[in-house]
């Protein structure tokens, strides 16, 4: 694993355990070589992350849609940075770029850049590792969703291994090195 793609806030939650555990989470990633890539912040979690990887000597890789650089502020001291047209080629690239993903809390991007990629990974699209990282909870109630879509017939009980999910940085980043996909599962139950 050699680049992983952390989704994150632009902003930096009420509860300073989430910026501390993003810098843990830079730190982890930069002591095992493994390079970041992200959306090119350096707002809020995401650029807590990066600001630690990039003080650490690691690689942080930015990616951002013009339309964004003032609202999401673009961190102009990256180690390389992407700059695309919009945000499907932003998720695109980020997924290009990466061999697994994880979670820091967020908002609406977050969400819904973390279920894009579980989503692409129930569909064979990739086979990467994708992490949830727990932080007070925080991803309690969608790990809640994602058991009710399987005791109700929605999702494949196979397919709820596709979001690794633990509360410490350096543990999710051993699982998520460790990782085997489930053995392909038909997704259609009419099928």
């Amino acid at each position: 694993m050699q680049r992983v793609c952390v989704f994150a806030g632009s902003n930096a939650g009420l509860q300073p355990k989430y910026g501390e555990t993003a810098e843990w989470l830079g730190k982890e990633l930069t002591d095992r070589g493994i390079d970041l890539v992200y959306g090119g912040s350096k707002m809020g979690l995401m650029g807590r992350v990066a600001n630690t990887v990039l003080e650490q000597g690691g690689k942080a890789i930015g990616v951002m849609p013009t339309g964004l650089f003032r609202s999401e502020i673009v961190h102009t001291e990256l180690t390389e940075f992407h700059e695309v047209p919009g945000m499907h080629e932003r998720k695109a690239k980020m997924g290009e770029l990466s061999d697994a993903f994880i979670a820091l809390p967020g908002g609406y991007g977050t969400l819904e850049e973390v279920m894009e990629v579980v989503s692409w990974g129930q569909l064979g699209i990739h086979n990467k590792p994708i992490g949830l990282l727990n932080i007070n909870g925080y991803y309690d109630p969608l790990v809640q969703m994602i058991k009710n879509g399987v005791d109700s017939g929605f999702i494949p009980a196979t397919h709820a291994q596709l979001l690794i999910c633990e509360s410490k940085p350096d543990r999710l980043i051993t699982l998520l090195q460790d990782y085997q996909p489930p053995a392909p599962t038909n997704k259609w139950s009419e099928l």
